[in-house]
């Protein structure tokens, strides 16, 4: 079968990082390392000795990079390379706080220290071993926050095995396309999400050799062909099990989705050194440290929610987690008091229906030292409330699945900085560069510094993304360019490289050939009094090409239509063309699970609404 440039380019890189470790390196080790065979190897070395990428020596390979450094680096490399893992690091709080607690799950008063973590997660890395998996084999995780997320977490990268942490809230076809995209060998599950993932495994080709019911506090019925987690990890060891290649930084260990914004979750693949350095960064950023103790209000299958306080720095560090399944604001209160958390982790609706409670009941929540949350920028007032109400220390980051956070607003850039996405993380560098019709721009070709000019929003993290999707080469080549990621946010910023989102390049609407983002209008319509809250897209117009329509969510439910359309007519911050044509008053705004609001959702909608009537003339 003939490579693809792309796929030949990562074996000869795995080679070459091989050899880089292991200058003595055997050509059967490196058949069993990359995956080939003898010969395929040979002729793949042959090629990189003439291409002058490696010199052979007394025996031994030596890379350009070996030959052209000033000192004997194999044994730093040897020792970095394969031991500055997320799995190393947890390992070191499983010797040195053996008995301190690591997870807390209060729906089952059950309490797990660093010790016992590792144990559950030695038996389920045997049992997958032992069903067959191996290296660079796949485990699909549908699982809420649970026990059984962090064990499954934690397991799979003791086998070489990676996590899918997919979406458990995906319909049973998109679920399906998950599966036959990824090719799992195994997927484990929540109870909640049994009747979607076995509908989904007979809808998908591919099938898995083992589905696995876990994390079943509803105590349902083991579908027919598969499961039960106790089941599945009777009578095993619960002993480190055997790795049978050493770990490296540059493994795949996770596997991410994206919130599905745009189209179906595209998969994002997390290697071990983005994992430390994530880890790091929150690590530095809040301060954690392992006197901590977390809770997430979103999905730890998100990136914010397992990197921001989840499962990847608070272990890491030796932190513990108390777990929430499905997010009850009193109940967050309830918990942060009962067990002293210190750091929370949401979207802002979560913090706004948190401040509600708070205000009406206080609860002593005095534990917290920081709630970061993500998904939306803050508000002023929005950020002073929930300072008064929750914790002066309110963190906001920016960021996407492919990058983690990047933009980063800490408790003294708010209020003054609040509706911005702050500066780059210390690591990062965040840019708005021009839009052009006919190419993408030169991450050299910046707009102005002006708050006014609005361009794309590009990203390089290299200490926190693979650059690349999981086997799609051409979403790969549109988004990743010279190390940058192109986000899709438009945006613009200040002197002192401050960010504002203003919307989507595929959000924007076109009216009367003007160029008009999402953003701005629903500002000036959440202005009003009566609305809590809009979301604006657009309508197809025979004159002007498109018309701009608002979703309102009333405050108020006295609120009528005329009134928002006249308090646009006379709003300073909206222009005649900008001003919304079309109104409709709804009861909730759709969401992704990271809080951001769902405008591809809604413009299909509008078609449908205009048509229908729903949408009123405003």
């Amino acid at each position: 079968m003939k490579l693809t440039q792309t796929k030949k380019s990562d074996i000869l890189q795995k080679i070459l990082q091989s050899i880089s470790s292991k200058p003595s390196i055997s050509f059967k080790e490196l058949a069993v390392h990359c995956k080939l065979t003898r010969q395929t190897v040979s002729n793949y070395v042959k090629e990189l000795i003439n291409s002058g990428k490696l010199i052979k020596n007394k025996g031994e390979m030596h890379t350009n990079e070996m030959i052209n450094r000033t000192y004997d680096d194999r044994m730093f490399r040897d020792t970095f390379e394969h031991e500055y893992t997320w799995l190393n690091g947890f390992m070191r709080n499983v010797r040195r706080y053996s008995k301190s607690t690591a997870l807390i799950d209060p729906d089952q008063n059950l309490t797990l220290t660093y010790e016992q973590l590792n144990s559950e997660a030695n038996k389920f890395a045997a049992a997958l071993k032992n069903a067959g998996l191996g290296k660079n084999d796949v485990v699909m995780a549908a699982l809420r926050n649970s026990p059984s997320f962090a064990i499954s977490y934690i397991a799979p990268r003791k086998i070489g095995a990676i996590l899918l942490a997919a979406n458990a809230q995906l319909a049973a076809g998109e679920m399906a396309l998950l599966i036959d995209h990824n090719k799992p060998k195994a997927i484990i599950y929540s109870a909640n999400a049994s009747e979607v993932v076995t509908q989904a495994v007979k809808l998908s080709e591919h099938k898995p050799a083992v589905v696995i019911l876990a994390d079943n506090i509803e105590k349902i019925s083991v579908p027919e062909g598969q499961i039960s987690y106790g089941d599945f990890i009777k009578s095993m060891p619960d002993t480190d099990p055997q790795m049978e290649c050493r770990p490296h930084i540059y493994d795949e260990v996770l596997r991410l989705c994206t919130s599905g914004t745009t189209a179906l979750p595209k998969s994002v693949p997390i290697n071990d050194i983005n994992e430390v350095l994530s880890a790091h960064d929150v690590i530095m950023q809040y301060p954690l440290s392992r006197l901590d103790r977390t809770l997430n209000m979103t999905p730890w299958f998100h990136r914010g929610g397992c990197h921001c306080a989840g499962p990847g720095p608070a272990f890491y560090v030796g932190a513990s987690i108390v777990v929430m399944r499905n997010f009850k604001p009193q109940t967050v209160l309830d918990w942060t008091s009962k067990y002293k958390i210190t750091f929370l982790m949401g979207a802002p609706a979560n913090l706004e229906m948190l401040s509600k409670i708070q205000e009406r009941d206080k609860k002593d929540i005095s534990s917290l030292k920081g709630i970061i949350t993500m998904g939306a920028p803050l508000s002023r007032s929005d950020c002073i409330r929930y300072s008064n109400a929750l914790t002066p220390n309110i963190f906001n980051g920016y960021g996407t699945t492919e990058t983690f956070w990047n933009s980063f607003l800490r408790p003294y850039d708010l209020p003054d900085g609040a509706g911005s996405v702050g500066s780059s993380c210390i690591d990062d560098e965040v840019r708005v560069v021009k839009i052009y019709e006919d190419r993408r721009a030169e991450p050299e070709e910046m707009e102005e510094h002006d708050r006014i000019s609005e361009g794309e929003i590009i990203i390089k993290s290299p200490a926190k993304s693979s650059c690349s999707y999981y086997k799609n080469e051409k979403i790969t080549q549109e988004r990743y360019y010279k190390g940058w990621y192109y986000t899709g946010d438009t945006g613009t910023w200040d002197e002192n490289w401050v960010v504002t989102i203003r919307g989507r390049k595929d959000d924007m609407m076109v009216v009367s050939g003007e160029n008009i983002y999402p953003t701005q209008i629903e500002e000036a319509v959440n202005e009003h009094p009566k609305v809590k809250d809009c979301i604006v897209t657009s309508v197809p117009d025979k004159i002007r090409g498109q018309a701009v329509a608002a979703y309102i969510v009333a405050e108020d439910p006295s609120v009528t239509i005329e009134e928002i359309s006249e308090f646009c007519k006379n709003s300073p911050m909206l222009s005649k063309y900008k001003r919304p044509r079309y109104y409709a008053i709804i009861k909730e705004i759709p969401r992704t699970a990271t809080g951001k609001k769902m405008h591809y959702q809604m413009k299909e909608r509008a078609k449908i609404d205009l048509e229908t009537g729903f949408l009123r003339r405003g």
